[in-house]
């Protein structure tokens, strides 16, 4: 979802004569996303920008389902995107529709649907004032929770009308709620299951017959919404907190899942995390590789998942740990090197859920899928290079690391061997006269070779230095 413009359209249809004058054509809130994404399918245009990991899996699926024109519930864990992908369907809507000028839903000058916008329509005709609505106004959001109210979705008795003279039947006295608002919109309710089973009774009429009921009084209102849903798989069954008739009135439920490929996690947190220090990719893969280990660890409690904010967090806790290195060591600039990885665990234990029994092997656990997964992104990025002369050469003259020890000492300390320069060359150290990059390339061949048992590291008195050989 973008910023609303702030300038409306000049140029546009100012009254329902010259709309009509114009040719425009009324469609549906369903028709015209099926048109939009049909037009970008055609053209070869991204419908789904920013959207990583389901182009074969996820995305099919939705798309199919909204070109059948169905209401659609995403189900997954946490983190798996589907509040972003829910908020991405905005842009299948036309970039600006007509609204009768004034209307308390939105509605199309074509078609009122409340009292007080038909007797408007009736009284000026042609000269019915037509404004103009921009596609991000045209989304809706609830995030479902226990004390949601049926006033809230649909709408209650607004007792300022009832005192004015208005009889209760009038319904005129009506506040309408977040769904009728959205009347030729998007409706999206992230963690449906949470919504009352009162509440759950109160959408059946919405997305079956379009109409609403509020306080034993039913106006017959045609909405034009699409509902959208977000739930977890666990709770959205007949066992669950869903009702059976809720769920039934969906048309599609679409599945979605943690990315699939070690590049699109990578990809992923390339596009999400705000890092206040330069990370090379090869950490960012350490972190993509860390995330994905969780995923798979039996002491991980995965009903609960493994957020791909994990992934994201995780990213931005080692750009931190990089600026603050450079801080208490002096450096301009702030790059990432293997060490400023250790600070991960410790900051990002809270958001993981362990099972029973882990109690006091927590730190344990993530400190070793940590170095399983810096181990595998060495190995992946130095296969074929042998590091024995660098082995050797440390073994003779250590090199000191740690995050009170600047790059540039790192790299003073290497010895001046062939091996090194390729191992800059793979990780992206070349043809800069920063000693950063070339610090965090050596720094994970080190690594590797103390994760292989070829070197030995040993911690200073303070903690805050290391030293291979």
């Amino acid at each position: 979802m973008g910023v609303v413009p702030t300038d409306r359209p000049s140029d546009r249809p100012r009254t329902l004569g010259e709309l009509r004058a114009s040719g425009h054509e009324l469609r549906g809130v369903k028709d015209e996303i099926r048109d939009n994404l049909l037009a970008a399918l055609r053209e070869g245009r991204d419908p789904w920008p920013g959207i990583v990991g389901f182009d074969t899996t996820v995305l099919p699926q939705l798309e199919r389902a909204l070109l059948a024109g169905h209401d659609v519930v995403l189900l997954g864990e946490r983190g798996q995107g589907k509040t972003r992908l829910l908020r991405s369907l905005v842009n299948l809507l036309d970039e600006w529709t007509p609204v009768i000028e004034g209307s308390e839903l939105g509605e199309h000058p074509y078609a009122p649907i409340t009292p007080q916008s038909r007797r408007r329509a009736a009284e000026l005709g042609d000269d019915l004032p037509v404004a103009w609505r921009h596609r991000d106004e045209r989304y809706t959001e609830k995030l479902a929770t226990p004390d949601t109210a049926v006033a809230d979705l649909i709408g209650d008795v607004d007792p300022v009308k009832v005192a004015e003279g208005r009889s209760l039947g009038d319904p005129e006295t009506i506040h309408y709620g977040l769904v009728p608002r959205a009347h030729r919109g998007i409706v999206a309710i992230n963690e449906l299951p949470d919504l009352a089973e009162r509440i759950q009774v109160a959408l059946l009429n919405v997305m079956e017959e379009r109409d609403i009921q509020v306080r034993g009084y039913t106006l017959r209102l045609p909405l034009d919404v699409l509902l959208v849903a977000s739930a977890n798989p666990e709770d959205y069954t007949n066992r669950g907190r869903i009702i059976t008739p809720l769920k039934d009135r969906f048309g599609a439920e679409v599945r979605t899942h943690y990315p699939l490929a070690l590049d699109d996690e990578i990809a992923l947190i390339e596009q999400e995390a705000e890092l206040v220090a330069e990370v090379p990719r090869h950490l960012l893969e350490v972190v993509a590789r860390f995330t994905r280990s969780l995923r798979e660890s039996s002491a991980i409690d995965q009903g609960s998942g493994v957020s791909a904010r994990f992934a994201v967090a995780g990213a931005e806790t080692v750009a931190a740990a990089a600026l603050r290195r450079a801080a208490l060591t002096g450096e301009e600039r702030a790059y990432a090197r293997p060490v400023d990885l250790e600070a991960v665990p410790g900051v990002l234990r809270g958001k993981l859920e362990f099972t029973a029994g882990e109690e006091g092997r927590e730190d344990e656990h993530l400190t070793h899928l940590l170095r399983t997964s810096i181990a595998a992104t060495a190995r992946r990025h130095l296969r074929g290079i042998e590091l024995t002369p660098l082995a050797e050469a440390v073994a003779e003259s250590p090199v000191r690391t740690g995050e009170r020890v600047p790059a540039i000492e790192v790299v003073a300390a290497l010895p001046p061997i062939d091996v090194l320069t390729e191992v800059g060359r793979r990780l992206g150290a070349e043809g800069t006269e920063d000693p950063g990059p070339m610090a965090s390339a050596a720094e994970l061949a080190l690594e590797l070779l103390y994760l292989t048992r070829r070197l030995a590291k040993d911690a200073s008195d303070d903690g805050e230095t290391v030293s291979y050989g």
